[in-house]
């Protein structure tokens, strides 16, 4: 007989109120993955897209959404190696994480930071993978340059000012609100820009221009980015909250000798994953050890309040992370 679990269907495209409580097998872990049993999962802006018919999930991966969540392996799947069951463990995963039960690769699994617990970890991979792939990887951040990242309050936001904080880092951050701004600061920005009363572009430019910038808005902001730029900046581009078209005139890249480049985490393939984690393990989880990095919390659901948790989330009145408890 087959055991079932609790799970949070998109039952239709639309919003909140679309997603619902239903009951789903439990996964079998594949080669080389493991099954988790969820105590909590993280719930990100692409949850959202996913929910509302922008965001089709990879054509392997679980019609679930949720793409990390903490919580005990249960089951290993043949070829893995380094994960034993009853390991404690934070996950990206490729969808399925608003489920009692969520499959994911194994390499794709980093352990739960020491002194911090189940409901904090759930809230680092989709984020850390983000920033680190984007910001380090991908944007080459290096100590004592100017970084810019919008919507600096977000999850994405309040992760990437504390790493490129941490890494030397000189970092400016826009918010929408006065306290948001001030949570920017207290997390290690040297100035947060309300956008609402201030300009980004002219900040910058009065501090020489951004070496690179991290944006999600997307829109009018992609050629107001470029402005803001200094000379060989580098605009990492990683959602389109404003929209992913736009006019622009690429002489003044080629005249100021300037990068654009972006992208998307969920596409990837399970080894380009697989080598963030490990740089994460490296470089990151030393931080995240000794306290001197930790997800900004702002709010937990229970699993069966899902809708909840994304009208929070699309208020955008959240400062950090959102959870939903799923476990015990």
């Amino acid at each position: 007989m087959t055991q079932m679990m609790r799970a949070i269907e998109i039952t239709q495209a639309g919003g909140p109120e679309v997603l619902q409580l239903a009951e789903r097998p439990i996964p079998e872990p594949k080669h080389g993955q493991v099954v988790l049993k969820v105590a909590y999962a993280g719930v990100n802006r692409p949850d959202a897209l996913q929910r509302a018919g922008m965001y089709a999930p990879p054509p392997t991966a679980s019609d679930l959404p949720g793409l990390e969540a903490s919580g005990e392996v249960v089951s290993i799947g043949p070829g893995v190696a380094g994960l034993a069951v009853g390991d404690q463990v934070c996950a990206l995963l490729p969808g399925g994480g608003y489920a009692e039960y969520v499959a994911t690769a194994a390499a794709h699994c980093l352990p739960v930071p020491e002194g911090m617990g189940l409901k904090e970890a759930a809230c680092l991979p989709e984020t850390f993978y983000t920033v680190w792939s984007n910001v380090f990887m991908r944007g080459g951040l290096k100590a004592g340059e100017r970084f810019l990242v919008h919507g600096g309050s977000s999850g994405i936001g309040t992760t990437a000012i504390q790493l490129a904080h941490a890494f030397g880092a000189r970092v400016f951050a826009t918010a929408g609100t006065d306290s948001k701004c001030a949570a920017c600061v207290d997390l290690g920005a040297e100035a947060a820009i309300n956008y609402r009363d201030s300009d980004f572009v002219d900040v910058m430019l009065a501090e020489g221009g951004a070496d690179l910038i991290l944006d999600m808005v997307g829109g009018d902001y992609i050629p107001r980015n470029i402005m803001a730029l200094a000379e060989d900046g580098r605009l990492v581009q990683i959602a389109f909250l404003q929209g992913p078209k736009v006019e622009l005139n690429f002489a003044t890249l080629m005249t100021r000798r300037l990068t654009m480049t972006g992208s998307t985490l969920r596409p990837q393939s399970d080894l380009a994953k697989s080598r963030i984690a490990q740089e994460l393990r490296d470089n990151v989880w030393p931080l995240l050890d000794k306290g001197r990095v930790a997800p900004v919390m702002d709010s937990e659901y229970l699993l069966e309040n899902a809708a909840d948790a994304h009208t929070r989330m699309e208020s955008s009145g959240h400062i950090g992370k959102i959870v939903l408890k799923v476990g015990d």
